[in-house]
This record gives structure tokens, sequence and C-alpha cells, in this order.
């Protein structure tokens, strides 16, 4: 009995593996994602969508996580939130 659940197990950690990497190849590039995109990112909204458009337009790509955080509205917390879901 222990053997057939360790292979049930086995088999569903190996089945959930490609989803993971899907789901991290799903990242959202904040220097080209439209409004509508950037919404899809925990706790951004059309504001805060449209203030990272804003700020990109003015000053220039974002080159790392940190940078999100020059965005009005969006600190520390925020930016470690997103940093494994966005690209730059």
């Amino acid at each position: 009995m222990k053997t057939v659940f360790k292979a049930i197990l086995f088999s569903l950690l190996l089945g959930s593996a490609p989803l993971v990497m899907a789901q991290q190849a799903q990242s959202v590039n904040i220097n080209n994602a439209d409004a509508e995109t950037l919404t899809q990112l925990p706790g951004i909204g059309d504001a805060k969508a449209q203030a990272i458009i804003e700020d990109r337009e003015t000053n220039g790509p974002f080159t790392s996580a940190e940078d999100l955080s020059r965005v009005n509205g969006i600190g520390d917390a925020t930016v470690e939130s997103l940093r494994d879901q966005i690209a730059y």
C-alpha cells in the first residue's frame, strides 16, 4: 500500500512541474505591457498600471524590480510580491 501511495504522489509531483514552469514563463514585461496586461498583476489596478506606463515613458525603462518603487503608490512590499512575476 505504501508503494502505491508513493507512486501516486511521485506522479502527481512530476505532473505539476510543467504547470509551475508555465506559471514562471507567464511573467509580465513591465517595459512593454499595456495597462490591461499590467492589471493582471496582483495589487496593480487601473491607476497603478497607468502610473507604471507614464513612469516608463518619462524616466525610461525599468532595469530592475526595485525600479518599480519609483512609481507613486508602489512600495517595497509590492515590489517584493511582484518580483517573481515581472520581467524587464
